[in-house]
């Protein structure tokens, strides 16, 4: 009876190791299967740098949308997160990668980067005391913060033109359209994404 039973238990121990082991052969097998000339631990560490770089962006664009001090922005890392993020999609872009491109495109066009340097663009051009149809201009810091909460391009209709009209060298006079700034900050805001893709010579959309 004992023989029996040490014949068992050894029998399943075998059977356990076997199974272990037909575990563990196939979870590597699946880790092999990698792209040519790329070790497993090359495509984690690849894996990870790219979770970090999206992370990093993320982070940079985690502020309070409701407290935002415009003078204590730091521009020079919006600009480099800005830049940072064209030069992915235009990477993303010549290889093929269209899902990667929308997913980075949506990270520029929804960040926090992208927006402030939208409205900071359109507050230090020459138009900037120049309204449009609404009357507004984003003169103050208080203004420009808070611009920077409204700008979405969800739910976004622009405004109508206001019509003025300029004295020409000959007596007559041109009409001249002027833009909300609101839409002014909205035109700039999408044209990040139009210089990655002229830089990149393609579209995905």
């Amino acid at each position: 009876m004992r023989v029996e039973e040490d014949g068992e238990s050894e029998s399943h121990a075998v059977m356990a190791r076997i199974g272990i082991e037909h575990r563990v052969t196939s979870s590597h097998a699946k880790a092999c299967r990698l792209p040519s000339g790329v070790s497993s631990r090359e495509s984690l560490a690849i894996r990870h740098k790219e979770a970090k770089r999206m992370t990093i962006a993320m982070t940079i664009d985690a502020v309070s949308r409701s407290e935002i001090d415009w003078h204590a922005i730091n521009w020079r890392k919006v600009y480099r997160t800005v830049r940072r993020l064209q030069a992915r999609i235009v990477k993303a872009t010549q290889e093929g990668k269209w899902r990667k491109v929308r997913s980075l495109q949506r990270l520029l066009t929804h960040s926090f980067s992208g927006k402030a340097s939208a409205v900071r663009r359109v507050t230090e051009n020459q138009g900037k005391r120049t309204p449009g149809l609404d009357g507004e201009i984003w003169d103050t810091p208080m203004k420009k913060a808070a611009a920077i909460s409204r700008l979405k391009r969800q739910g976004y209709k622009p405004r109508p033109l206001r019509r003025v009209y300029i004295p020409k060298s000959n007596g007559k006079k041109r009409p001249l359209g002027i833009v909300t700034m609101q839409d002014r900050a909205m035109q700039s805001y999408a044209s990040s994404l139009s210089v990655s893709s002229r830089s990149s010579g393609g579209d995905p959309s």
